[in-house]
């Protein structure tokens, strides 16, 4: 009986930890995990259980810069140049949400990326037009925040809401 409770409370205590190996719990920061590098805007490389991952930041896109079958689009490198300034030697954490699922259909883990535990990279982005909104799956967790922050950009004139006819 001592051995079974001590296993489920390890259990629990490493679900809470987020490092129980390939558990997802939405809703919830996990990490931190150590970035390996930026791929563009709005997907970064991390190590998360010994394993590099690839994420792509849901609830968001940025202008293309690495797609091999389209050219290279209006602030595309600065956004791409953003997320590494923001992400280069850093831990972030990740947060899963159940609308969107664990992973697009090119296998990337879609997760909101924190920078803080109030500091969403996501959002950061769009805030400050180097990304815009894009809903892929209605209804998703900072659906409402995201559309807010863009709205702000959009408003100041930041980053691609000017530069970019």
């Amino acid at each position: 009986m001592r051995v079974r409770r001590s296993l489920v409370l390890v259990t629990v205590v490493a679900l809470a930890a987020g490092c129980y190996g390939g558990t997802l719990e939405p809703g919830v920061q996990q990490g931190p995990y150590p970035v390996t590098r930026a791929v563009d805007g709005d997907t970064i490389r991390v190590m998360r259980d010994g394993q590099e991952i690839v994420v792509r930041l849901i609830g968001i896109n940025t202008p293309e810069t690495v797609a091999p079958d389209r050219p290279v689009e209006c602030f595309g490198p600065e956004a791409s140049e953003r997320t590494k300034q923001l992400v280069t030697g850093q831990k972030v954490w990740l947060e899963y949400d159940e609308v969107t699922g664990e992973t697009d259909k090119y296998d990337r883990t879609l997760a909101y990326v924190w920078l803080t535990p109030d500091t969403m990279l996501n959002e950061e982005l769009v805030r400050e037009g180097f990304a815009e909104e894009r809903t892929y799956q209605e209804g998703y967790r900072y659906q409402d925040r995201l559309r807010a922050a863009e709205q702000v950009a959009q408003a100041a004139g930041a980053g691609q809401w000017t530069a970019c006819p």
